[in-house]
């Protein structure tokens, strides 16, 4: 079986957590995972001044489809995000080809400024879930979870088996 990829997009201000866990839980699982720099290859200094090195610049990233594309958030990536014509690109062919797209936090904000995943269920952080509701194109949740975002990614990618065996090697409960 070929190994499954994914693409994760950081922009500056990125929420870390949302970038290393989602990162981390793939790698568990082996999926093979490249951190694409939205602005190119060089450090980019996190919400927290967390500062991470990208595997690949996105305009560099040819190696497309993934088996899934994740938009970590934060306010100011989600500023970031809509702005970026190659990431309109790859979400557009990752649509076209109905590869999976996961967004976190405010990340669902670049898919609606991109046209990306309309009708879909979407939850959001409070901060951006007026830009969200009031362009209605996405079901909005009310839930602060729609999904456990990472294992349900490792799980559409390889198995629900997979996904609770990495559940059990990070000691999560029900």
């Amino acid at each position: 079986m070929a190994s499954k990829r994914a693409l994760v997009i950081l922009a500056k201000g990125a929420e870390e957590m949302e970038m290393v866990i989602p990162v981390d839980v793939m790698r568990w699982a082996r999926i093979e995972v490249t951190i694409a720099g939205l602005a190119g290859k060089d450090p980019l200094q996190c919400r927290c001044d967390v500062v991470i090195s990208p595997d690949a610049s996105l305009d560099a990233k040819k190696e497309r489809p993934y088996d899934a594309v994740v938009l970590p958030g934060s306010n100011l990536s989600a500023q970031i995000l809509p702005e970026s014509a190659a990431m309109k690109e790859v979400l557009k062919e990752q649509e076209n080809w109905k590869g999976l797209i996961g967004a976190i936090c405010a990340g669902p904000t670049a898919l609606l400024a991109h046209d990306i995943g309309f009708e879909n269920k979407v939850t959001t952080h409070l901060l951006a879930k007026d830009k969200m509701v009031n362009r209605g194109h996405h079901t909005y949740s009310e839930n602060r979870v729609e999904k456990d975002f990472a294992l349900v990614i490792v799980a559409a990618l390889s198995s629900k088996e997979v996904a609770a065996q990495v559940k059990t090697l990070l000691i999560l409960k029900d």
